[in-house]
């Protein structure tokens, strides 16, 4: 391995480590949100008719993505900065905070508090019609397909291009989080960034995907059912990429996770329910102990 990879390598275990120890940066100080308020500026100043707004919609992309590039190009080099800077564009540990907190309103039955956790963490869509399997299941689908947006893509994009090459994905992931609708408002305004973010996100999915199966194998032996779960399921949902993590966990939880109207992935028995909540969260940690170990791996190889 390269010197440089061994100290993308070093960056990126101290990134996981203060991600991990301190969580997420204030709104006032988190550059996630200063994205989306810069996104919410082009959103406000953008043009009318469809194909005006679908360029102004690449041309504020590509703006952004390259003055995203550059600030980051002016942060120190040194692995202990490039780390600690890194860290504020990964997101596990809010995720798995997130996820917990509707593990535990489930897990007390206030379904109503499941729902709204479910709605203000994890989901876009409307949650006050949902069944309490229903928020389980949603919470699960979130927790995979976000290990791959908030872990699996950021290290990648770290380890081929430092700091810029992480801000671009983390702006292009955001863009998409904000405009990526198929809807009156978004469809023209957003098009670029949905298909920037999903070509980004082809290898990231698959790499969750099967670092799921390993994962599922080593915690509860059903690492053969997820890989054919994600290997026949993962086309199902209207994103290229996001039914390869979520089709995987739902093979691993031997359970069926369906968006109603949407998409219906895996064939298992079981019910999802808080317990099963927990169990997807154990298969995500064990999925981090791999990137860390394959970090430690490179940093001293």
């Amino acid at each position: 391995m390269s010197s440089r990879l061994h100290t993308r390598a070093r960056a990126l275990l101290i990134a996981l480590a203060a991600d991990g120890l301190l969580g997420e940066l204030p709104n006032t100080l988190h550059p996630v949100v200063w994205v989306g308020r810069w996104l919410g500026l082009g959103e406000q100043i953008a043009p009318q008719g469809d194909l005006r707004r679908l360029a102004w919609g690449a041309t504020w992309l590509g703006l952004s993505a390259g003055g995203a590039g550059a600030l980051a190009r002016l942060a120190p080099q040194h692995p202990l900065a490039q780390g600690v800077l890194a860290s504020t564009l990964l997101a596990y540990r809010a995720l798995d905070r997130a996820v917990g907190e509707v593990q535990v309103a489930l897990a007390h039955d206030d379904l109503a508090e499941a729902q709204r956790l479910l709605g203000w963490h994890l989901v876009s869509r409307p949650t006050g019609e949902l069944r309490a399997d229903e928020v389980a299941a949603a919470a699960i689908e979130s927790l995979a397909e976000n290990l791959s947006d908030s872990l699996i893509a950021p290290v990648l994009a770290y380890l081929a291009g430092e700091l810029p090459g992480l801000a671009v994905y983390r702006l292009s992931n955001t863009a998409d989080a904000m405009w990526g609708y198929h809807n009156q408002r978004y469809e023209y305004l957003g098009k670029a960034a949905a298909r920037l973010d999903d070509l980004l996100n082809l290898a990231p999915s698959r790499l969750t995907a099967a670092m799921i199966v390993i994962a599922t194998q080593m915690v509860n032996r059903r690492g053969v059912t997820a890989w054919a779960a994600a290997w026949r399921d993962h086309a199902r949902t209207a994103s290229p990429n996001a039914g390869w993590p979520m089709a995987a966990m739902a093979g691993a939880l031997d359970t069926v996770l369906e968006k109603r109207e949407h998409y219906r992935l895996g064939s298992g028995r079981r019910i999802a329910d808080a317990a099963m909540v927990g169990e997807a969260r154990t298969i995500a940690r064990v999925v981090v102990a791999g990137v860390a170990f394959a970090l430690l791996y490179g940093a001293i190889s």
